[in-house]
C-alpha cells in the first residue's frame, strides 16, 4: 500500500512517468502522506538546474529563473494554476457556490493574473538569493502544505475531484511524523553551516506551513472545503515562504 501510495504521489504532484495500479482513497492517504517525497524529487531537478547554471556563467537571476521554470514544468503548471484560479474565486468576493464556479472556468482574471506575477517574482527573487539547498526545502515544503490539507476535519468543497479524492485521508499522527523528518533533514540545508544552518532549513518549513494553514483555514471558511486548485495554492504559497526564508542573511 505503501509503494501504491507513493507511486500515486509523484503520479499527482510531478511530471515523471509512473505507473499507478490504484487511486483509491487508501491509496490517496499514504499518497498525501508522502507528497514531501515528490516535492523532494521536483527540488532536486531545479536545484541541479540552478547549480549548473550558476557554474554555466549565468547571473542569479536568470539561473534562478530557469530553476523557478523547471519547477513549473515538472508539475505541468498545474499548482500554479490551482493559485491563479484560488486568487479568482476569492478575490471575487461570491458566495461558495459562485466563487467554485468561477474557478472551474478555463480562463485566468485579473485577480489571478497579479497573484500569479508577483508569486513568480518573488520566487525568482528569493532563489537568486538562497542556496542550491534551499530550493529542494521549499519544494518538499509546499507538498508538505498538501499533507496537513488532508487531515480529517478538513472536508472536501466538491462532491468529485482530487479534492474528494483526498480530502481528510491523512492521519494527524502520520502528518507529524512527515513534519520532523522533513524539518530533521532541512536542517542540512542552510548556507553556511553551524547553528544557523541548523535553525534556518527547519525555520524555513515551519514558516511555510503556517503561512499555507493560514491560507487553508480562509478558503475553507470561504468555500466550504478543499478542491484540487486551493491545494495546489497552499504549495505555492509555502514554496513561496520558505523560499524566502531560506535567502535571509
Amino acid at each position: 500500500m505503501i509503494a501504491d501510495g507513493l507511486r500515486l504521489a509523484v503520479s499527482l504532484l510531478t511530471v515523471f512517468p509512473v505507473r499507478c495500479e490504484r487511486v483509491d482513497r487508501d491509496a490517496a492517504r499514504w499518497a498525501m502522506t508522502l507528497a514531501a517525497v515528490a516535492g523532494l524529487l521536483v527540488g532536486l531537478v531545479a536545484a541541479l538546474v540552478l547549480v549548473v547554471s550558476r557554474r554555466a556563467g549565468f547571473g542569479p537571476l536568470p539561473a534562478a529563473a530557469l530553476a523557478v521554470a523547471v519547477m513549473a514544468l515538472l508539475t505541468r503548471g498545474l499548482h500554479l494554476d490551482g493559485l491563479a484560479d484560488l486568487a479568482d474565486g476569492l478575490g471575487s468576493g461570491r458566495p461558495a457556490d459562485e466563487a467554485l464556479a468561477i474557478m472551474k472556468k478555463s480562463d485566468i482574471g485579473p485577480f489571478g493574473v497579479v497573484t500569479l506575477v508577483l508569486t513568480l517574482v518573488i520566487q525568482v527573487a528569493a532563489v537568486a538569493e538562497a542556496p542550491a539547498a534551499g530550493v529542494v526545502v521549499a519544494a518538499a515544503t509546499g507538498r508538505l502544505a498538501v499533507t496537513w490539507a488532508c487531515r480529517p476535519g478538513v472536508p472536501a468543497a466538491r462532491p468529485e475531484g482530487l479534492g474528494a479524492l483526498v480530502a481528510g485521508t491523512v492521519r494527524r499522527r502520520d502528518a507529524i511524523i512527515a513534519t520532523a523528518a522533513t524539518v530533521a533533514a532541512s536542517a542540512l540545508a542552510g548556507p553556511t553551516g553551524g547553528v544557523r544552518a541548523a535553525v534556518l532549513g527547519p525555520a524555513a518549513v515551519l514558516v511555510g506551513l503556517t503561512l499555507s494553514a493560514a491560507l487553508l483555514r480562509h478558503a475553507v471558511r470561504r468555500l466550504g472545503g478543499v478542491t484540487g486548485d486551493v491545494l495546489g495554492a497552499l504549495v505555492e504559497i509555502a514554496v513561496t515562504a520558505a523560499l524566502l526564508v531560506m535567502c535571509l542573511r
